[in-house]
């Protein structure tokens, strides 16, 4: 926290706008559309509800406004990140659509281009893909792009870790969160800013912006009385939070410089130990540097096995493993964490 945040919510309190609408609301969609280069952000109580209701959104394009008992995808497979965290996936669940997980290359961690194209020619009746860049490192968005649109399919940007980071497209820099047909961001408590909460939908049309922005106020319609023609949700952003949000913003470079800083830091402490670095693709992406994450180097990878909640690991002079790390610095009180479980391997997707 910097200050500003407190001015902006004492500003909500004091006019009495707490509620779902407010100058703070209007000024974080206003700036950050601006920021990242989109036309239209809408404010929502998390990016969960961003990253549901763009599902949603796609596929209603996709295949048309389902009955109030289905969602939208039931019966339709859909093409996800693999490793990420269950919120980049769970929407495709809400709207009744099967995840299909794609595997990830070693250059960024992401979607592996590869893979995607293989699983298009495994599955050729899929219209819709759901990537995540994780950690704040952009995937390979230029070949994702161009594959999806050789095979006429829309892309969901789950840009929840990675705002602030850049793209190089086609020769020109770009944010994460302008890469998609439709765009989540989120404000989450450790987000590289934050509200405590909240989210956007990201998009350049107006039609898309006004229907998430119905969607998420119970959809209700324009008459003198309460109308709905459509499943609606209690999706929009507080004025309250949206102030937090408001004093975030102007230090949001600043934190990325803090964040890089914090990964060199690592990156130069450990150099001579037998472990990498999470990657990025120097020439074509700038990440935000959200998370620090390391692998250790296969031949100095000591035996450990994993249960849904246990662990077990053996010492080994010279080698180690992830929780006997994880083990050793919180015996500093330093808080670490294994990097994302594979969504396949979970037990909600097995």
């Amino acid at each position: 926290m910097h200050g500003e945040e407190q001015k902006w919510v004492d500003e909500a309190i004091q006019t009495n706008w707490v509620s779902t609408v407010g100058a703070n609301i209007n000024a974080v969609e206003d700036q950050m559309a601006e920021y990242i280069g989109v036309k239209y952000a809408v404010g929502l109580s998390c990016g969960t509800s961003a990253l549901h209701l763009a599902t949603k959104l796609a596929g209603e394009k996709l295949y048309g406004q389902a009955k109030p008992n289905q969602g939208t995808l039931q019966g339709r497979k859909v093409f996800c990140s693999d490793v990420t965290f269950d919120a980049s996936i769970n929407p495709v669940a809400y709207d009744d659509g099967e995840a299909v997980f794609i595997d990830t290359e070693y250059e960024t961690w992401n979607m592996d281009p590869a893979a995607l194209e293989r699983a298009f020619e495994l599955y050729p009746d899929v219209k819709l893909v759901v990537i995540a860049h994780l950690y704040g490192t952009p995937g390979k968005m230029e070949e994702i792009k161009h594959i999806c649109d050789a095979h006429g399919a829309l892309i969901v940007e789950d840009a929840a870790e990675s705002l602030g980071a850049k793209y190089k497209l086609n020769g020109e820099w770009v944010e994460t969160g302008s890469l998609g047909d439709y765009n989540a961001i989120s404000f989450n408590g450790n987000k590289i800013i934050t509200g405590s909460a909240g989210g956007l939908f990201l998009t350049n049309s107006k039609e898309d912006a006004d229907k998430v922005r119905k969607w998420s106020t119970q959809s209700r319609e324009a008459a003198p009385w309460y109308q709905h023609e459509e499943i609606g949700y209690n999706y929009r952003m507080s004025n309250i939070i949206a102030g937090v949000i408001r004093g975030q913003i102007p230090h949001l470079d600043e934190h990325i410089v803090q964040k890089r800083a914090i990964y060199e830091r690592y990156k130069e402490g450990l150099a001579d130990l037998p472990v990498k670095m999470n990657p990025f693709d120097f020439e074509k992406s700038q990440p935000n540097f959200w998370l620090s994450c390391c692998i250790i180097d296969e031949d100095a990878m000591a035996p450990m096995v994993r249960g849904e909640r246990d662990y077990l690991y053996k010492s080994i002079p010279g080698k180690s493993s992830p929780q006997e790390i994880l083990d050793a610095i919180a015996a500093f009180n330093a808080e670490g964490r294994p990097i994302w479980k594979p969504m396949h391997i979970q037990p909600l997707c097995a």
